[in-house]
């Protein structure tokens, strides 16, 4: 049986790819910061019964190591990284009013947490048959689709988690792991709101299938849910 660990599964993007994959057949594990509060997440586990839950904040080296020692051996074929944070979507994000500690944290979440916790768990994912690791940006983190300007802390973060993308990709195509930045598009999430112009599952329907088709020769791009290569 194949398997999938997918980190911020609690609600969202995150909880409904752990249900997609679960029912593909996938041994899901699915991290979440409060696991115990994660009904949806919880019930789910229940129902289908190869969803594993496990406590993680993604910024917490210390409990990186805790998973990384609890998978010891264990064959992780698609590594998702989906936990994320928008930061402020007020003033202090825009043009000289900058929060310093919020865009910080922000990018520790967004790009250094995703890459810490990818070089963790390598040697699972190298024991797995497919090999693939995707990171959840944002078109948002497009140099070339940004017309409209502001949002500095998020649009940097998501631009910084590209280049880690295209890096690892590089890097590890030795050893034939795969690896994709994805674009959701619009969903109604928590972050993306309610008048976002997609639901989770068209989102995520579409992002299991360029996860799919992913192959040495693709990885290293950056793509949106629908297929369409996004320009960086």
């Amino acid at each position: 049986m194949k398997t999938v660990l997918i980190t911020g599964a609690n609600r969202g993007i995150g909880l409904e790819f752990t249900k997609q994959y679960a029912e593909a057949g996938y041994t899901v594990f699915a991290t979440t910061r409060t696991p115990l509060e994660s009904a949806e997440l919880n019930a789910l586990a229940k129902k289908l019964g190869n969803i594993k839950i496990l406590s993680l904040d993604i910024t917490d080296e210390k409990q990186i190591a805790g998973i990384k020692s609890m998978l010891n051996g264990q064959a992780i074929d698609i590594l998702i990284a989906n936990a994320g944070y928008y930061g402020p979507k007020d003033e202090r994000s825009q043009f000289g009013q900058i929060d310093q500690v919020e865009w910080l944290k922000t990018l520790e979440i967004n790009t250094i947490a995703p890459l810490k916790f990818a070089e963790a768990m390598i040697d699972n994912v190298l024991l797995g048959q497919e090999r693939k690791i995707a990171f959840l940006s944002s078109k948002m983190g497009s140099m070339a689709d940004n017309g409209s300007g502001g949002s500095y802390i998020y649009r940097s973060s998501k631009a910084a988690l590209n280049a880690v993308s295209k890096s690892l990709a590089v890097d590890l195509a030795e050893y034939d792991v795969k690896v994709v930045a994805l674009h959701p598009g619009w969903v109604q999430t928590d972050m993306g709101g309610p008048n976002a112009l997609i639901n989770t599952t068209a989102s995520v329907t579409g992002l299991r299938k360029v996860v799919d088709k992913l192959t040495a020769k693709t990885s290293g791009g950056f793509y949106a849910y629908d297929g369409q290569s996004i320009p960086w």
